[in-house]
């Protein structure tokens, strides 16, 4: 399969977590296919609309952002620097995670500290950069429409994301943007759903190389351990 853009993500290993993660969000990123959503009671609307924004994404936490390949540089190139970068970056111990609402969207967020998580993230960006084509103008007019920060600007114009480095902070989006009565509801109808599921401690053992579609749906090429 030809893929338009990759990336490197968090995406849970097989269990219930992911199950559940890709039943929700209607799309399995490691089988790449659509998938059926779970019956939930309690949610604003049905679950599809819902959860359009991130669904082509899949279950996961974003580590270097999605990017198209630079000129000379090819997929098989990037898997094999992706493995090699892997073995000097160790495997990460957090605190776990928490369902909450970041700003309009509903998310899973790390409890506690999370600058080893913050450090690896880090260290991939700057290490897979030369992989990375500059943004087009459209991309960057898209960025900017966040009213970004100084310091956002800056990375936005060394690294081509705003949120790396020390604006990194990392998530897994489970809802589109919504009003804060709606957010409310679907956290309320989600948290029983969690229970159990979640990890604690949340675990980070291997990062999964990415592509999109030209349909724009992400799907998992490659998943090597962090080793180091």
């Amino acid at each position: 399969m030809q893929f338009t853009r990759y990336g490197i993500y968090y995406t849970p290993p097989r269990g219930a977590f992911a199950d559940f993660g890709a039943g929700w969000l209607g799309w399995d990123i490691e089988r790449g296919c659509a998938v059926a959503h779970p019956d939930i009671e309690g949610l604003p609307h049905d679950i599809a609309p819902l959860t359009q924004t991130p669904r082509k994404y899949g279950l996961h936490g974003t580590i270097k952002p999605p990017f198209r390949l630079a000129e000379g540089k090819s997929a098989a190139m990037l898997e094999q620097d992706f493995d090699d970068l892997a073995q000097h970056l160790p495997p990460i111990a957090l605190e776990g995670l928490a369902l909450t609402r970041l700003g309009g969207f509903v998310a899973l967020t790390v409890q506690g500290d999370q600058s080893s998580l913050a450090d690896v993230a880090s260290a991939i960006v700057r290490g897979l950069d030369a992989f990375r084509a500059p943004p087009s103008e459209a991309e960057l007019v898209r960025r900017r429409k966040a009213d970004l920060t100084p310091r956002q600007e800056e990375l936005l114009a060394q690294w081509g994301y705003p949120y790396v480095m020390d604006q990194f902070r990392f998530h897994i989006t489970l809802t589109g943007k919504l009003g804060s009565e709606d957010a409310a509801q679907v956290t309320t109808a989600l948290t029983p759903h969690f229970v159990g599921l979640l990890p604690s401690p949340f675990e980070i053992r291997d990062l999964t190389l990415v592509g999109e579609d030209d349909t724009g749906m992400f799907h998992e090429i490659h998943r090597t351990a962090l080793s180091g």
